[in-house]
């Protein structure tokens, strides 16, 4: 009778929590939307794990699994509270903003260290007896690579401070009063979505052995990503004339480094 009245209450519980997700209205933001159904999704997903873990152990028993489980719906439950407040789109955007840019600072962060002059980009990998690493020429950087790399980290460090500079603008200009602001903060979490995977595809082709074109293309497919973010942020509410400066610099900054890339890469067309 006990494990009946439970069951039920775990039920209605999880029925409840669905419920409020249904029942967020979507003009509030396709953004916080995402976040509030991840959140809730995570919450099920625990609660079926769990009740899976259960009925599959004996009778009577405690397992190291079901501790786990039940860790998990915690943890799960706790992320709930960690949902935005307030002009709730604005902080949802700047939440998915500030993940963005942590991720773009890691990749910059490697590539830069891997970048240090008389760095072995594969020195964390142990030699092999067979394909002899050291020895394989196409797992170092040629002067010619290195000149084409430092205008690709340029791109790179463009990012993240156009993402940082976006960041701070919905910070401090952002709002969630109107279908069209929110529509605008929906449109800039979008496109800053697109900005780590471009950085990560660039980063990769970085690597030797260096494939000027695959370098070319990945780089000017983050600079189409970077001048969209730029963009957008330049025609929506959260760029007034004041913020106007930093917009036009790094896309200067974008369009200065491209062209660097294209310049270096021009004889391999």
């Amino acid at each position: 009778q006990n494990c009946r009245k439970l069951s039920e209450d775990v039920q209605n519980a999880i029925l409840a929590v669905a419920t409020v997700y249904y029942w967020l209205p979507k003009g509030q933001g396709t953004t916080l939307r995402k976040m509030v159904r991840d959140a809730t999704t995570e919450v099920v997903e625990g609660m079926i794990q769990l009740t899976d873990t259960i009925l599959n152990a004996p009778v009577e028993s405690l397992s190291q699994e079901q501790l786990i489980s039940t860790g998990g719906v915690w943890e799960a439950c706790e992320q709930v509270s960690n949902l935005p407040r307030g002009e709730y789109n604005q902080a949802a955007v700047v939440s998915a903003l500030t993940a963005c840019l942590g991720v773009v600072k890691d990749a910059v962060e490697e590539m830069e260290h891997a970048l240090v002059e008389g760095q072995d980009p594969y020195g964390d990998i142990m030699e092999d007896e067979e394909l002899g690493f050291r020895g394989n020429r196409d797992t170092y950087w040629s002067e010619a690579d290195r000149q084409l790399l430092s205008s690709c980290m340029g791109l790179m460090k463009a990012s993240k401070a156009c993402l940082k500079k976006v960041l701070a603008a919905v910070k401090a200009h952002g709002k969630a009063d109107s279908p069209e602001q929110i529509a605008q903060l929906d449109d800039l979490a979008d496109i800053a979505n697109e900005i780590s995977p471009s950085v990560d595809e660039l980063a990769l082709s970085m690597y030797p052995p260096v494939n000027p074109l695959a370098v070319r293309l990945n780089a000017a497919k983050l600079a189409s990503v970077l001048k969209k973010v730029l963009e957008i942020a330049k025609t929506s509410h959260v760029c007034p004339p004041s913020e106007e400066g930093w917009v036009q610099f790094l896309t200067g900054a974008v369009d200065h480094n491209m062209n660097k890339v294209k310049n270096f890469t021009q004889d391999q067309l």
